[in-house]
């Protein structure tokens, strides 16, 4: 082993490393004197890279020019495909947020298209395809060419799916399974409570799915049962109910997770549009932590089974659990199904000090923390429903020989009554 091993920063031809000294020379004697270059071999050696050079160019020009055309020349390989309607009958399913590349392979999958490359290519030279394919389960045949699938998957009404909106309550989407299973009525009401332990939830839900079947829509086959639309349903909401952290989330916000499931219902149902569903998520958390009620109208028309802006004073001392102008507190259950946006809400709610709101009209929702200015909120609100009520009336009664005798111009409690949410 060398110096040069221990020290490789020092090796020759470094900047700082010593010059070697050529061999045989005595210290201190002088350095020997070279000859003076020949001319002549100068101008040799100087003409021979010349012409090296131009050779270099010649060739190299000719070899770029030459893979240039090769590459013009190239096209994108040929994909299988398979030609005209194709034969048969084959059911494939689209799940909500399936992309080409997922569609393409359930294709070739069952039989439906050559490859799924073809597909694809059809799809994205397809202006009319963009978007369009949306969830269900779609009826096509085998052997089909790529753009004669792509024909039937991009009209909707091929779609044999199942959508469920948001803030259905548990009874609604047991009647639209029932309806679209073409099963006797009251069968899914039936199948969710015999068959509660294998749905999938969570055990502090003790068996009740509200709450848990989350709004989207679902592909249906021929084969497909009340079961099996449940337990997605339910599987679904899992899967968004864990989304960041849930668990941790909940704790902060001085909640268990079904509590959390809870506070997204109510914001599901009291939300005049999505962009509010934040602050009226904080109007919860803010009321929650005061220990003031939450006088949400939305719990008391859960209790009664209906869906209304009107809630008397009467209706707020109804005897139920879930009239929360009675009882401080969540309800004691979901009272509904969230969808994601809620969810979301729930999960990261928007930072004020409101303990109040009220939907004066559509679009027009106000928030604030003074209850005097929530009394002239809601005055606006009643004064705005029974404006509208009177409208309604006259415009019957001009439709009508004989006006309708024992109207109410009362107008109802706003979202959050007299006392206000």
């Amino acid at each position: 082993m060398t110096d040069q091993d221990f020290h490789p920063g020092l090796s020759p031809g470094h900047l700082g490393a010593p010059v070697l000294e050529p061999e045989g020379r005595p210290p201190g004697a002088p350095r020997p004197r070279s000859d003076a270059p020949d001319p002549h071999r100068r101008r040799n050696g100087l003409a021979c890279g010349l012409t090296a050079l131009a050779l270099v160019a010649v060739f190299g020009g000719a070899g770029l020019a030459g893979y240039g055309w090769l590459q013009g020349q190239r096209k994108p390989p040929a994909a299988a495909d398979f030609a005209g309607q194709g034969t048969g009958s084959v059911q494939v399913s689209v799940p909500e947020g399936a992309g080409l590349s997922q569609i393409a392979s359930a294709l070739v999958r069952n039989g439906v298209v050559a490859s799924s490359l073809a597909f694809t290519r059809a799809a994205r030279g397809s202006a009319a395809a963009a978007g369009r394919i949306q969830p269900g389960t779609y009826t096509l045949r085998q052997k089909m060419s790529a753009v004669a699938a792509l024909a039937v998957l991009i009209d909707p009404a091929n779609a044999n799916g199942l959508t469920i909106p948001e803030g259905w309550r548990d009874y609604q989407i047991y009647a639209a399974i029932d309806k679209k299973l073409s099963l006797p009525e009251g069968t899914t009401q039936r199948t969710a409570k015999e068959q509660a332990a294998e749905l999938g939830l969570p055990e502090f839900a003790k068996g009740s799915p509200e709450g848990y079947l989350f709004p989207a829509t679902y592909s249906v086959t021929d084969e497909t049962t009340a079961l099996d639309l449940l337990k997605q349903m339910v599987e679904r909401a899992g899967k968004e109910f864990s989304r960041d952290d849930a668990d941790v989330v909940a704790q902060t916000l001085g909640q268990s997770l079904y509590g959390l499931v809870t506070v997204a219902s109510m914001v599901q149902g009291e939300a005049d549009n999505t962009e509010d569903m934040g602050k009226v998520a904080r109007v919860i958390y803010n009321r929650l932590a005061k220990g003031m009620p939450l006088q949400l109208d939305s719990t008391i028309n859960y209790a009664l089974g209906r869906s209304t802006l009107n809630t008397t004073v009467t209706e707020t001392k109804l005897d139920s659990p879930y009239n929360t102008y009675l009882h401080p507190g969540l309800p004691p259950s979901p009272i509904g199904n969230p969808g994601r946006q809620a969810i979301m809400a729930a999960l990261d709610p928007a930072q004020g000090d409101w303990l109040y709101f009220v939907t004066v009209k559509p679009g027009d929702t106000r928030f604030t923390d003074s209850f005097d200015v929530q009394q002239r909120n809601v005055a606006e609100f009643n004064a705005y429903r029974a404006a509208k009520a009177s409208a309604s009336a006259s415009a019957s009664a001009s439709a009508s020989a004989t006006p309708a005798a024992g109207a109410s111009s009362k107008p109802g409690v706003a979202p959050g009554g007299e006392v206000a949410h």
